[in-house]
């Protein structure tokens, strides 16, 4: 069972994700809340959702940053703009959806998001392809390890380059696994030799790095 808690304002909106998840026989809604200090205690939940815009039209990205390390959190908003995804994802997010996701789509974001993976609405991908200039914001590390982490162009094997489109496409490693026809013991030696290459610290790090490298691709 998926615990989830939910944060929105928007009573309406709040309600309608709580009717959506709790339709789902294997997703629990333990909150459905307006403030994110009203959650219950980490522990209880597996996965946040939480609209990105709470206040006066300002994103919650101090709220990700405080919940994303002690629990998964998938962001839903309206906006489309790239610069909320990428500075949510920087946040630690674990996913992005628009409110106009269906409720297939939304229901398989948690689950993705409670399993480990990165969830993103599948339109976001050319968004933040067009408006990647985004990540000039962070400080580039002019040493060998940074350009390596920004350079499309480090090589990786065939192996390695398939294993990295579907993490950027949210799959899990057992997921991996059983598409490829592999272990998951051989997934995750592709995924650290990736992380290496790549000098790339987390999932959200290995989507950014695909985006760059497959684009359209994926």
């Amino acid at each position: 069972m998926i615990r989830v808690g939910i944060v929105d304002d928007h009573p309406v909106a709040r309600h309608g994700v709580e009717h959506m998840l709790s339709a789902a026989p294997d997703i629990q809604v333990e909150a459905s809340v307006a403030d994110t200090a009203l959650l219950p205690p980490h522990d209880r939940l597996d996965v946040v959702v939480h609209d990105l815009y709470l206040v006066e039209d300002r994103p919650a990205i101090d709220a990700v940053a405080t919940l994303s390390p002690v629990v998964p959190v998938l962001v839903m908003s309206a906006s489309r703009r790239p610069g909320d995804v990428l500075a949510c994802v920087r946040a630690g997010a674990r996913g992005y959806v628009t409110k106009d996701a269906s409720a297939l789509l939304m229901l398989a974001a948690v689950t993705t998001v409670a399993s480990g993976g990165f969830a993103l609405s599948p339109h976001l991908a050319d968004a933040l392809l067009a408006d990647l200039a985004a990540l000039a914001e962070t400080p580039r590390d002019d040493s060998a390890e940074g350009a390596a982490q920004d350079d499309p162009l480090v090589p990786l094997s065939p192996r390695e380059e398939e294993t990295l489109r579907w993490i950027a496409r949210g799959q899990t490693h057992g997921q991996i696994a059983r598409r490829m026809g592999i272990s998951k013991a051989t997934v995750d030696s592709h995924v650290e030799r990736i992380r290496a290459k790549l000098h790339a610290g987390n999932k959200a790090d290995l989507t950014r790095s695909a985006l760059r490298r497959f684009g359209d691709e994926l």
